[in-house]
């Protein structure tokens, strides 16, 4: 059996198969496993049983299948308890005998316990749950070395598949990490790893590291990010949690090489519950799922509904004007990636770039027809092509130009939280009367606040809220120029 205590070179040069299974996946497939081990022994006890006394077998029914189910519960449920289903214990030699037949034991004294309420033990044989007993725990001792041979192999080959991070840490604390440790301890697919800079000042580190770190870990696919630090030295985690709150990933931090030591000594519990969460994510993946779904759906039927508003404004557009009738421009989006962002192009001049000047009340580069469609928002709906590409949300912060992005960045806290989520074309801050230009830094600073809350605070009764409201927003043509 394979022994994965220890690194292994071998898992660390191992090549990714076609067909992989989660890492979270193995306990509720080896649970399924004693499940059915446990049923089939039900049927086989009563067949045999029934073979012993000489009577036909048409006689045993459904009953043995019953009581299979309800001693799988009693033992699946047991077995968790006891550590069964580990990753510790996977994965490594422990012996398992003992934890398996107790197990069984207490499974089968709840077994007779139901019977005894049900007042069923008139219709089944002692003699089947005796052999329903001894047939069960001899399958259960039996498929648990071979199952463990099978995921040892699994993991060697690379089969089984963990969630993918970006670990980030010291030299020292990364060297107890190496990617076969990180999978079978916490469940962690290593998708990259940075050696943070040595000889470092606390809570410094060099602008280019800065950049080059924040670069690799947006260009790098991964679900979360892992940090590998010394507990006792908080400042350095703070410093690098400020650095990467521009991601919607959550970040947790590694038991440091004191803590492990400790945990080393103790198997009551997975070392995987010591993770610290130090930045959660915003949206679970079934709130993303059901917020998408409302997008597809709202931007869809307003894409038929308004489509000859559409024609209508194109041709105003063209006959004042020479020019594109859609206006692009790069924003940045959901987890700071820049995307183009389409609009009816309302001024004479196309900004983008290193330049780009809000608009202000009677703007001379605003044309006329473009004083109409910006006042009523017409001018906003060509996003809703974006929506449909999946690079904006019909509700969320605006996006704002990149040179925006760069400057208040720089003196608003917390800024980039606003790229935890999808850009929207409405949001919590528009309906609340903050729509327009921000000619001023309290004025922006008080939008951004408005966005962080709706980001800590997102459901999606929140957001049919919202589109309703923008709605009527759009009737009282607020700050809108």
């Amino acid at each position: 059996m394979t022994d994965l205590s220890q690194p292994s070179s071998v898992l660390q040069k191992r090549s990714r198969p076609r067909i992989t299974i989660p890492f979270a996946a193995i306990e509720p497939l080896l649970a399924a496993l004693d499940v059915a081990i446990i049923v089939i022994a039900g049927e086989l006890g009563a067949v045999l049983y029934q073979v012993t006394l000489g009577s036909g077998l048409a006689e045993i029914g459904a009953a043995p299948t019953g009581l299979g189910l309800v001693a799988s519960l009693g033992y699946v449920l047991m077995a968790h308890c006891l550590g069964l289903y580990r990753y510790s214990d996977l994965f490594g030699r422990p012996r398992d005998g003992r934890r398996i037949w107790a197990s069984w034991a207490v499974a089968i004294l709840i077994l007779i316990v139901v019977l005894f309420l049900f007042k069923a033990g008139a219709d089944v044989s002692r003699g089947a749950v005796v052999g329903f007993f001894a047939l069960g725990g001899l399958g259960l001792v039996s498929a648990r070395p071979i199952a463990k041979r099978w995921l040892g192999g699994s993991l060697m080959k690379g089969s089984i598949r963990g969630r993918r991070a970006v670990v980030i840490g010291c030299r020292n604390e990364l060297a107890l990490q190496a990617p076969d440790v990180l999978l079978f301890r916490f469940g962690i697919d290593e998708a990259a790893r940075i050696v943070l800079p040595s000889g470092r000042e606390a809570g410094w580190m060099p602008a280019q590291f800065q950049s080059s770190l924040v670069e690799q870990v947006r260009e790098t696919p991964a679900d979360e990010i892992v940090l590998a630090l010394p507990w006792s030295q908080p400042h350095e985690i703070e410093h690098l949690l400020k650095l990467l709150r521009v991601f919607p990933l959550p970040v947790r931090l590694l038991p440091d090489r004191d803590v492990s030591t400790v945990l080393g000594r103790q198997m009551s519990m997975p070392q995987a519950l010591y993770m610290v969460e130090v930045q959660r994510t915003p949206l679970m993946p079934f709130e993303r799922f059901a917020k998408r779904a409302l997008d597809i759906v709202v931007a869809a039927l307003a894409m038929v509904m308004l489509t000859p508003l559409l024609i209508l404004a194109a041709i105003a557009i063209k006959l004042e004007s020479k020019g594109p009738v859609i206006f692009r421009q790069q924003r940045h989006g959901f987890n700071g990636k820049p995307f183009m962002i389409f609009k009816l192009r309302t001024m004479k001049v196309l900004e983008d770039g290193a330049a780009v000047v809000q608009a202000t009340q009677r703007d001379p580069r605003v044309t006329r027809v473009g004083r109409v469609l910006r006042r009523s928002s017409i001018d906003e709906l060509p996003q809703l092509w974006n929506v449909l590409l999946g690079h904006m949300s019909i509700v969320g912060p605006r996006p704002h130009a990149l040179v925006h992005d760069y400057e208040y960045g720089r003196v608003i806290a917390n800024y980039a939280f606003r790229h935890h989520v999808k850009p929207g074309i409405t949001g919590w801050a528009q309906v609340q009367g903050y729509r327009g230009g921000t000619p001023r830094l309290e004025l922006m600073e008080r939008r951004i606040t408005l966005d962080l809350w709706y980001v800590n605070n997102w459901s999606l009764i929140l957001d049919v809220t919202i589109i309703l409201r923008t709605v009527f927003e759009l009737t009282r043509q607020r700050n809108a120029y």
